[in-house]
């Protein structure tokens, strides 16, 4: 191995299996889990309320207007399906690209995926106006042979996400099977036993087992590498295919999909750092992983800053004049705080990633990455606003101002997030237990081969 020990080589391989199969069947932070659990449950009743309102009354309730058609439904939409891509990357490219550290964190990374996917998915529904009609998006053999307009950027939307929450919920299911076995054979209770014993599928560990394994879980890796391209390449689309000034640019794909990366290595850093020291896994997520999500934190930070430069150079070099008033407009017009407030929040306090103490220590590499979850959350509002709200009409100018029903709805996804990811974490292992074993052995092998 090229690269440097990031496990402890004096726990035994035994002792790895016995600490994380001991979560779910033993769960040792109960009362901290039920406090978490029963906030997210009144953020998710929060969110029920709101949706219910929502259908009753009509997207009416919204701040949104003319011209400010688009806004938080898009806005976080983006932003929540931006969150999901660290998982993919952490998982499945590292996967493939050997980078043994991923162990430790892409079974929550990949978690962390399937439900940002499902805060993203559930905003084209909220904002189809009709979603009974929904149905009406999917290509069915319908007796008038109305097929959906493949065109529309609603059913780009569809698309994206149902294929990237297919392929996501498959490699997260195949990487569980072999903890799920360890997890039944260290069951005591008949109850476990059955739940274990059913979803891992049969799982005996044999060779034949490992090498189908395997090759599905290598196949599957390379199947949702290019989905996490392809999937915020097409969102960057539904606006740099418009012709509103602030949107028309080559850079949106690669600019979008490098904030996406990001802002999700932000969350995954924020959710590693609290599951570290709410089971006590000092030993398995260390220092030494913190400091990796701290320079690729660094890493895709500087590289979504290049996408602010580049989009300066690009409306000053088209000469357009609405491309250039849109600049100024975002630098000193009216939600010039927002466009600011994403430069401090993504950028500024990123720098303090420069040095080792900082990407080690839990509670500055936390704070950080929660500046960059906000600092993102205010670009994808600054994208949006800035360019909508003066349209190319001055008789078309106007102003948007989210309502009550807009933060609520916002907020609510929290808890539609937080509900099944804590969910999750007592039932399964938190921590792949085959994956860091096999990181383990490695490491203990060539340390006594010299």
């Amino acid at each position: 191995m090229s690269e440097a020990p990031i496990l402890p080589r004096d726990q035994s391989l035994g002792d790895v299996t016995d600490q994380l199969a001991r979560i779910p069947l033993h769960f040792p932070t109960r009362r901290r889990w039920l406090i978490a659990l029963s906030l997210s449950m009144l953020l998710l009743t929060l969110f029920a309320v709101s949706v219910v309102v929502l259908f009753t009354r009509g997207v009416g309730i919204w701040g949104i207007n003319i011209p400010v058609n688009w806004a938080f439904a898009i806005h976080n939409y983006v932003w929540w399906l931006g969150i999901g891509h660290a998982g993919t990357l952490i998982s499945a490219l590292l996967l493939l690209m050997g980078r043994e550290w991923r162990n430790s964190l892409n079974r929550f990374a990949e978690t962390m995926t399937l439900f940002a996917v499902v805060c993203a998915g559930i905003y084209p529904v909220l904002h189809l106006g009709r979603p009974w009609y929904l149905y009406w998006m999917f290509p069915y053999p319908a007796t008038m042979g109305v097929w959906p307009q493949f065109r529309s950027p609603l059913e780009w939307d569809i698309w994206a996400v149902l294929t990237y929450l297919t392929v996501s919920v498959v490699f997260w299911y195949v990487g569980l099977i072999p903890d799920l076995g360890a997890a039944r054979d260290r069951a005591r209770r008949r109850g476990w036993q059955v739940f274990f014993g059913v979803l891992s599928l049969g799982w005996r560990g044999s060779a034949v087992h490992w090498l189908r394994w395997q090759q599905a879980y290598r196949l599957l890796a390379a199947l949702a590498v290019p989905l996490v391209v392809s999937v915020h390449s097409e969102v960057s689309l539904l606006f740099a295919a418009g012709t509103i000034p602030g949107w028309h640019s080559t850079i949106f794909p690669a600019y979008f999909v490098l904030g996406a990366a990001f802002s999700g290595f932000a969350v995954v850093a924020m959710i590693a750092i609290v599951i570290r020291s709410l089971f006590s896994l000092k030993n398995l997520v260390t220092d030494d992983h913190l400091d990796i999500l701290g320079k690729v934190l660094l890493a895709t930070g500087l590289m979504t800053a290049y996408g602010y430069v580049f989009e300066f150079f690009d409306a000053f070099y088209s000469g357009e004049a609405h491309e250039i008033q849109t600049v100024h407009d975002r630098i000193a017009g009216a939600y010039a705080w927002i466009y600011w407030g994403a430069i401090v929040f993504n950028f500024v306090f990123l720098q303090l990633l420069w040095w080792q103490w900082a990407r080690r220590s839990p509670l500055v590499l936390f704070l950080v990455s929660t500046s960059v979850a906000i600092g993102m959350w205010l670009e994808r509002y600054m994208i949006l606003v800035t360019s909508l709200y003066r349209d190319f009409l001055v008789s078309s100018w106007g102003s948007y101002t989210p309502t009550f029903w807009d933060w609520s709805i916002y907020i609510g996804t929290f808890g539609l997030f937080m509900v099944p990811f804590l969910l999750i974490i007592r039932l399964f292992p938190v921590i792949a237990i085959s994956e860091t074993k096999e990181v383990l052995h490695e490491e203990q092998a060539e340390a006594s081969h010299g």
